[in-house]
């Protein structure tokens, strides 16, 4: 908040400078009103541009609440693609392990065949 804000709102809450008989209490309230709303409206604003919604947002607390379970939403929804995209590395390795465990063991079956055919044959002669 920039120090023309703050003397805009000033002027809007009431404040034209010192003087007697003025309720500085209601003005007082008025101005704090006017900065909490300014506030509020910043964070409700870079809520909106990073994608959240602002709900029932009244206060900076009611937002930061309703920021908080959307990120951990976010991030829960996150985590479990994550997990999702790691299972499914996990199946198509071992896909690939039970594929190369398959073509192995043809691969032993035909050299033990050849070595017995070799067996066989070296023993006729």
């Amino acid at each position: 908040m920039t120090r023309d804000d703050v003397i805009r709102m000033a002027r809007e809450a009431g404040w034209t400078g010192p003087e007697e008989n003025v309720d500085y209490t209601n003005m007082l309230k008025r101005f704090a009103a006017l900065v909490a709303a300014a506030e509020r409206e910043k964070v409700a604003q870079w809520m909106i541009e990073h994608g959240y919604a602002t709900g029932h947002g009244d206060t900076i607390e009611d937002l930061l609440t309703e920021l908080g379970w959307q990120a951990d939403e976010r991030i829960t929804k996150a985590a479990a693609a994550e997990r999702e995209k790691c299972e499914q590395r996990i199946d198509a390795l071992y896909r690939l392990y039970e594929q190369t465990s398959q073509q192995r063991d043809q691969l032993m079956d035909q050299q033990r065949a050849q070595v017995e055919a070799i067996r066989v044959g070296g023993s006729n002669g």
